[in-house]
């Protein structure tokens, strides 16, 4: 029986980490997010950031923009942000209105200022192995595994997915590590693969967005599972592998929710707390 990977524990501890750090600094750092238009899923993220925010003593202004804004008006937006000094950092809520593109959107935040490590800038500096700033997910799974103790050097690493928030990045920062990576998407699938990668995975990151996508019996006995997916079903919160049969398999494995979600926002304030840096 697998051992759960709880992401708040970790989260806490960290959160203490940032405290220290922010006491360190000249001023106090000033988060800024914007949301464009109504949504109950961003409302509840927004707030859950600020709630974090206070308690780090980290300074939080959220910008609600109208829905109908447009990509040139929330472009203009942006750039005051840029260049107000006092702002260390800025988040864009999602999801965004259909007129907007957020990949075009995102590359006009200031390297120093992307707290979630979107920019093209921030992304070749991972490449290099030179990121002082890592998108959030992508941190909090790499904290996750470190919480095991397991040594990723040679080990068979299979990631499924390979959006630009989560997937990629953490393929970079795997090698980066010296593991052995597989990324695994739509095309695996179709050539009737996926299951065979998965079955030779020494640990498997799974981040979809599919409810039940990975059955649990494909799970390679002793494997590190971390699931990223969320996924609401009959009105229950699950992920994106089949918890109870992968868990009987696995050595440890994160709950859904509880295992990488916790840990999301304190990566993001950790990103302030270096983008205060990098300006001081």
């Amino acid at each position: 029986m697998a051992r759960l990977l709880e992401g708040k524990p970790i989260a806490e501890k960290i959160k203490e980490q940032i405290k220290q750090s922010v006491a360190g600094l000249n001023s106090k750092p000033v988060l800024a997010s914007i949301q464009v238009g109504e949504n109950a899923g961003a409302s509840a993220y927004a707030n859950s950031q600020k709630k974090t925010a206070d308690l780090l003593g980290i300074e939080y202004q959220f910008h609600k923009l109208p829905a109908e804004t447009s990509q040139a008006e929330l472009i203009n937006f942006i750039q005051k942000l840029n260049a107000d000094k006092s702002v260390n950092g800025m988040i864009i809520q999602m999801p965004l209105p259909a007129q907007i593109d957020y990949k075009k959107i995102s590359q006009y935040i200031l390297p120093d200022k992307d707290i979630e490590g979107m920019h093209p800038a921030n992304i070749g500096k991972l490449v290099f192995g030179k990121a002082a700033i890592v998108p959030c997910t992508a941190a909090a799974v790499m904290e996750l595994l470190k919480e095991t103790g397991v040594d990723l050097y040679g080990k068979e690493v299979v990631v499924v997915g390979h959006s630009e928030i989560v997937g990629k990045p953490l393929v970079l920062l795997l090698l980066e590590k010296f593991a052995t990576v597989t990324d695994c998407h739509i095309g695996t699938s179709k050539a009737g693969k996926l299951e065979e990668h998965i079955g030779k995975a020494d640990i498997l990151i799974v981040a979809v967005g599919k409810a039940g996508l990975i059955k649990g019996d494909l799970v390679k006995a002793g494997a590190i599972v971390i699931d990223v997916g969320i996924n609401r079903v009959n009105d229950k919160i699950v992920g994106d592998v089949e918890f109870e049969t992968a868990q009987a398999r696995a050595a440890w494995i994160t709950p859904v929710p509880g295992g990488v979600g916790p840990l999301t926002v304190a990566m993001l304030m950790r990103n302030l707390v270096e983008a205060a840096k990098l300006q001081q």
